[in-house]
């Protein structure tokens, strides 16, 4: 079965920055999407980021919250992601979950999701 595993959360002082990573693994897949979501205790999960395959292109967009201070990055097959995250800010600190959707294991339009990392931002 397919899986996406985050890495790279963890403590980080505000105004700095943080890198995370997704990866997926097992199972057969070809992501139509890949993208961040993030979410505080209590609050409902939001987005982030995400990449966009469409042809032999991908197009990257972003939440107004982290526009200009985060970048969304990916591996040319779309199998790994990254965010980079610049100018952190308290209100960044959430659980931040990678999804992916397309033909997941010879399902197509499947979804995906990461367990999370912590990302904790304090001032």
């Amino acid at each position: 079965q397919v899986q996406l595993v985050e890495s790279g959360g963890g403590l980080v002082q505000a105004g700095g920055s943080l890198r995370l990573a997704c990866v997926a693994s097992g199972g057969i897949f070809r992501f139509n999407t890949m993208a961040w979501y993030r979410q505080a205790p209590g609050k409902q999960r939001e987005f982030v980021a995400r990449i966009t395959r469409r042809g032999a292109i991908l197009y990257a967009d972003y939440a107004d919250s982290v526009k200009g201070r985060f970048t969304i990055s990916s591996g040319n097959d779309l199998s790994t992601l990254y965010l980079q995250g610049n100018s952190l800010r308290p209100d960044d600190t959430e659980n931040y979950y990678c999804n992916a959707d397309g033909l997941i294991d010879g399902t197509r339009d499947a979804e995906v999701w990461g367990q999370g990392t912590l990302v904790t931002v304090f001032s």
